[in-house]
């Protein structure tokens, strides 16, 4: 809205937080993006966990919740019900006993590369939204995991 309203409300002081603001963007961008994958089994965080177990075969569950911002309480459900949907695939880890390794399945990687095509489309649209100077937004957006981790 930009005028201190959402959908008629008037949000006060709340409407010039950056807190507020970013997870009202992340919300609407995600809502986007899981309308045009149409998925309604799509879970906040299935696309970035399987990109980034893709990316890093054997990560274990600990270093996938860092790199996604979750806990051990919110990346357990996720890893769980990925591997219920035969997504990923949990092993023992071989350098550390007490923890699984995660890669994907077969159907992960074809989860992914349909995702893939939805998610280059979905970014195509956020560049047209905020144009040049998307390089200074994603700059912006990340010095507050960098700086809080």
């Amino acid at each position: 809205a930009g005028n201190g309203q959402e959908n008629g409300v008037h949000l006060g002081p709340l409407a010039g937080f950056i807190g507020y603001n970013l997870r009202l963007a992340q919300n609407v961008s995600f809502r986007a993006f899981a309308g045009s994958v149409g998925r309604r089994g799509l879970k906040v965080g299935d696309f970035a966990a399987l990109m980034l177990i893709r990316g890093n075969p054997g990560i274990s569950p600990i270093a996938l919740g860092r790199a996604i911002a979750r806990d051990k309480s919110t990346i357990t459900p996720l890893i769980q019900n990925m591997e219920r949907r035969a997504l990923i695939r949990r092993r023992p880890s071989k350098t550390d006993g007490r923890s699984v390794a995660l890669t994907l399945t077969a159907a992960g990687e074809a989860m992914l590369k349909e995702l893939m095509v939805h998610a280059a489309e979905h970014d195509r649209k956020l560049d047209a939204i905020v144009g040049k100077r998307k390089p200074e937004l994603v700059r912006l957006l990340r010095r507050p995991a960098d700086e809080f981790v």
